[in-house]
């Protein structure tokens, strides 16, 4: 008995024509029809009644094909469990400026991770993912973008956002009371000057307008000992050694956090792909974005409310 016998029992039982299940099933009809015989034989018990006129289920071949379905079932599940396991097809993912530590960790075993060299911004890697260039990727991302571009989104990360100032004084920061910098290259800053300007709107937050890329690195540096007051810094300078004149300084009522989503396609179905996205995100919890203080724009795909 093979699995591809028990799989022509179920089409043929299905149509209930052999002529119809030999068609679906891309083999001729006289080899279809010896390989039910052989079932049948090595079962020992008759499946079908067939004359030139109909085919019929026998009682004993209606009791058996639940189990015929299941066993199915089970062989398909395990193939697609081995493929995961095996790792063996590449999956390309793309990011901005974030990666979890444990990346390939997460991974192993399910996954082989190609992490694609093509550091862009968000929006960028989004549209990348849609069009097929990548398998995943690592940004921040609206509602309205992962509904225009056909993707789904995992929270993967989050990065509470800081304030930098001149001096020594880390006491937290009035959110009204920070200023936030939106630079006229949209190409690269257009997330962030989304977010940005919301969070102003939000918040009583004075938004100054640049040109110089100065979001982050020196000229960023060069903003705020300029400005005098506390200076948003963007997710991209989270983690960047400040000089010495400078301080890191908490945001309240409210925090600002910018999420990281894990991005595939909607209609993604290849084995590999999503046996990566569920070992990165399995026990990712909320973060605590869902706390009280928290802001998250409108369009946040976690924001409750």
């Amino acid at each position: 008995m093979e699995l591809r016998q028990l799989r022509y029992f179920e089409v043929v039982a299905e149509e209930l024509h052999f002529g119809r299940a030999a068609a679906r099933l891309l083999i001729a009809g006289p080899s279809l029809s010896q390989q039910i015989k052989a079932l049948e034989r090595d079962l020992g018990v008759k499946l079908f009644v067939r004359d030139r006129r109909s085919v019929a289920l026998t009682p004993a071949g209606a009791a058996l094909l639940p189990d015929v379905r299941a066993l199915l079932e089970r062989a398909e599940n395990l193939r697609r469990r081995a493929e995961r396991l095996s790792g063996a097809e590449p999956v390309r993912i793309g990011y901005v400026n974030w990666l979890p530590t444990d990346l390939v960790a997460r991974t192993s075993g399910v996954a082989q991770l190609h992490v694609d060299p093509w550091v862009v911004p968000s929006h960028a890697q989004a549209t990348r993912v849609a069009d097929g260039s990548l398998d995943l990727a690592i940004a921040w991302v609206r509602k309205t973008d992962v509904a225009q571009h056909g993707l789904k989104a995992r929270l993967l990360g989050a990065d509470r956002i800081h304030a930098v100032s001149s001096g020594a004084d880390t006491t937290p920061v009035q959110a009204r009371d920070v200023v936030l910098l939106v630079d006229d290259d949209t190409t690269s800053w257009w997330s962030w000057n989304v977010f940005a300007e919301e969070f102003a709107r939000d918040t009583g937050a004075q938004i100054l307008r640049i040109n110089d890329g100065g979001i982050t690195g020196p000229a960023f540096f060069d903003h705020v000992r300029a400005i005098g007051r506390p200076v948003v810094n963007s997710p991209k300078g989270q983690t960047t050694t400040l000089p010495t004149d400078l301080t890191a300084r908490s945001m309240v009522d409210p925090a600002a956090v910018w999420t990281w989503s894990l991005l595939c396609r909607e209609n993604e179905t290849r084995s590999a792909v999503l046996a990566a996205v569920d070992a990165l995100t399995r026990d990712v919890t909320d973060l605590g974005i869902q706390e009280a203080g928290i802001w998250l724009p409108k369009d946040d795909p976690y924001r409750r409310n």
